[in-house]
């Protein structure tokens, strides 16, 4: 027996099966019945045993062997058409799941209200979410591991930058806000009553304590940074405690007129906005449409945090 039947030898076998004669098949599949009888046989053959109970006057009858391997061959149909309408919706750019990477602060302030808006849609695709930060993410983007990354850039040179590595969308740019603890009954502070304040700020060479020495560099201050650390909410906490003043990214306070906790540092108004930009990375190529989607709804919710 061969390793697999022909599948157009089993084509015929099943238009057999279901006209229940020779003739009958071959007028459906418009074939000459000779040619209908001739792919049976060599199934048989092939198969190396009889498939079909041919008399004369009657219509054919299946015989055990015929029976089984019409079973097996409707499930391979079955399978084969399923794997033809994956393999469309694939090449038409539709996914099972998507996997996705997120810095920590737009997981926990973006992500669940574009989810949510995602979710009545009924989309197929699977949304995995991983948090990951941006110099941990690029690299898996790279390999695989990620179909997409939501970064963040604080300066210009700063990765990820333009390659035949990538695609790079920018989503638009989250201002920074110069923030310091609660100041119940008390006017805000301005920018020259910090100065005397401990700062709170990523390590020495981190982008955003870069951005802050390249800022203050420009207005000729030097602020005195005491406090560092890498995870923003720790930053926030210890400003909220009013331990420090420091630069806070948005979509952190973005709810602090209902949650006050941290009050915005008056500064003059020469004085730049800071921000920094948010991109979406994925492979080059063409994205899947539910990619695009979601880049059109962060591009939405950046906007809100702006406004």
């Amino acid at each position: 027996m061969k390793a697999q039947p022909d599948l157009k030898l089993l084509s015929t076998f099943m238009a057999v099966v279901s006209c229940g004669s020779m003739a009958e098949a071959a007028a459906a599949l418009g074939y000459v019945p000779s040619a209908v009888s001739q792919h049976i046989a060599v199934l048989e053959r092939d198969m190396g045993i009889e498939l079909l109970v041919r008399r004369p006057g009657s219509r054919l009858i299946l015989t055990a062997a015929g029976r089984s391997l019409a079973q097996a061959t409707e499930t391979l149909f079955e399978a084969t058409a399923r794997f033809q309408d994956a393999a469309n919706g694939i090449s038409n750019c539709e996914i099972a799941e998507l996997r996705v990477g997120a810095y920590p602060s737009a997981m926990s302030h973006l992500f669940p209200g574009i989810l949510s808006a995602l979710k009545p849609r009924g989309r197929g695709a699977r949304i995995r979410l991983i948090i990951v930060e941006t110099q941990e993410g690029l690299p898996r983007v790279k390999s695989g591991g990620l179909d997409l990354l939501i970064a963040y850039r604080y300066l210009p040179e700063d990765p990820p930058t333009t390659s035949g590595e990538w695609t790079i969308t920018s989503l638009g740019h989250e201002p920074l806000v110069l923030v310091t603890g609660p100041r119940p009954g008390r006017r805000p502070l301005e920018l020259a009553e910090c100065l005397e304040m401990e700062w709170t700020s990523g390590h020495a060479h981190s982008p955003d304590r870069r951005l802050l020495h390249r800022w203050a560099g420009e207005l000729g201050i030097s602020p005195d940074v005491t406090l560092e650390t890498e995870d923003l909410h720790s930053m926030l906490a210890m400003i909220r405690a009013g331990l420090a003043v420091g630069l806070i990214p948005a979509t952190l306070i973005s709810g602090e007129n209902d949650r006050p906790g941290v009050e915005r540092v008056v500064l003059p108004p020469e004085v730049a906005p800071l921000h920094r930009e948010v991109l979406a990375v994925s492979r080059p190529g063409i994205r899947p449409p539910i990619i695009n989607e979601l880049v059109t709804l962060l591009v939405e919710a950046l906007k809100s945090v702006q406004s």
